[in-house]
Order: structure tokens, then sequence, then C-alpha cells
């Protein structure tokens, strides 16, 4: 599957670590059909089988851009049908991406504009760079965020915030973006993709199965009552018990030494 990405570039910077690189530097890593197709493509896959991959990295080529949203040259003159069918490419993308299992940290490096944006909030966290600069734009050209904007940017930063930065269409950056909690770290661009590894790293030395169900616990938790998260949660929590991992955690602390976790 990676030697026939065009538009992705897919990396091993260690083990059990994936960086996906958004790669249509000359266009601001703006989204084609063919890019939205690509991260569609590889993250169903992933949430079929992630063979060793414990924890994704994404981030765009060249230190202009994350992703400058969707290719609006490609957009040039298409028709409604034409559009309609990219779209669906896209809300599959983003869906893919959400419903993966595995931890997926955003290394915004650059712009990352309206369908950017949304691809960046499609992650478990944001790091961002001191340049980056953040925007969902769609208002202004017509249309509205339908990539999951209007759902993650909500639950990132609160309703009220929500609404004003999408119906106003303003851009802002990385300082506001953490501030309001959308971004969890801002770092120099120097720093900002070793950091970003390094966390995925962290995670990917835990128990994969524990790592993976407690994602999924947070994330459905969230939209239930109190009471219904934590029965989830304890649901959850029983899927690790009979895991050799769960024993291997136990006797690595007790023979202080590193644990050795097979997500088994």
């Amino acid at each position: 599957m990676d030697a026939s990405l065009a538009t992705l570039s897919v990396a091993r910077p260690s083990e059990h670590v994936m960086l996906v690189t958004l790669n249509r530097p000359a266009a601001a890593n703006a989204m084609n059909t063919q890019l939205g197709t690509e991260i569609m493509t590889l993250f169903e896959a992933l949430n079929l089988d992630a063979g060793d991959t414990r924890c994704v990295v994404l981030t765009g080529a060249g230190d202009r851009a994350f992703c400058a949203g969707a290719d609006l040259k490609e957009r040039k003159g298409m028709s409604d049908e034409a559009w309609t069918r990219q779209h669906l490419v896209y809300e599959r993308m983003v869906r893919a991406m959400l419903a993966c299992p595995l931890p997926l940290i955003a290394a915004v490096n650059g712009a990352a504009y309206a369908g950017g944006c949304e691809l960046a909030l499609a992650c478990d966290f944001i790091y961002a760079s001191e340049q980056a600069r953040f925007a969902l734009t769609e208002v202004t050209l017509g249309i509205m965020p339908g990539a999951g904007g209007t759902q993650t940017l909500a639950r990132a930063v609160g309703e009220r915030r929500a609404k004003e930065i999408i119906l106003t269409g303003k851009p802002f950056g990385a300082a506001d973006a953490e501030r309001w909690g959308m971004v969890s770290r801002v770092l120099s661009a120097a720093e900002l993709l070793a950091a970003a590894l390094a966390t995925a790293e962290t995670i990917a030395r835990n128990a994969p199965i524990a790592v993976r169900q407690a994602k999924l616990a947070i994330g459905r938790g969230r939209n239930m009552s109190l009471w219904d998260g934590l029965a989830l949660e304890i649901e959850a929590y029983h899927r690790m018990i009979p895991t050799e991992d769960r024993h291997e955690g136990i006797a690595s602390f007790n023979e202080k030494r590193p644990p050795r976790f097979k997500g088994k």
C-alpha cells in the first residue's frame, strides 16, 4: 500500500510508531481527491489491521502549511454531482480517522485551514508550531465545515467559542488555540516533530490494549451520562484483566525492569 501512495509519505521513525506526512508541499498540502482517498484508505486499513503500529503522528510536508484545506483549483468548475462525490470521500476519510483505535497525534507545522483544521481536530490531540495558524473558513466560501469541524471543534473548545470561530471564519494562532484547549503544546518549528514523535514513542511503549481501551472509554464516554460512562469504563477495564500484558505489567514492576508489552 505504501509504495502506491502519491500524496502521502509514510515512515516508521521508531518501533510501533507511524509517521504520516501530507505530501503536496507545492500546493500547501491542500486536499485534492487523491489525498483524501489516500488518507481514507490508510486509516481504513489501520482500522482493519494495525499490525505492530501502536501510535500515529500526522504532519505536513514543508514549513509553510500543515494543510491549507480543500484544493479549490481542483474544485473550479466542478459540477454539483462531482462535488458531492468528492465530499463522500472526505466524509469517509474523517470517519476512518475518528474510528481509528490507535492514538493519533497531529503535529501542525503551519497553516491548518478549513479541511486542514478538521484533519487536525480529527486527531486525539494536537501539537503546534509557534507559527501555526488555524481557521475554519468555509462560511466565507458559501459552504460550512463538513469534515467533522462543527462537532470536533465544539468538543475541543466549547460551543460558544466554536460558534465564534466557525461563524466568523477568522484565523487564529497557536497561542490562542492552546489557551482555548484545542492545542496541547506549542513548540518551535525545530522542536515540533521531535516532540510529537517522542510522545508517540512514550504511548507506544505502554500496553497497547490498555491504551486503546482507555481511548475508547474517553471518546465514547464523554457523550454519555456519568453513570453510563462509568459502566463503559468498567467494561473497558475488564478487557485487560485476562491479558498477558496485565500480567507482564505487574511482573515487570516487581522485578524492577521495563515491561515488554505484546498487545496480547
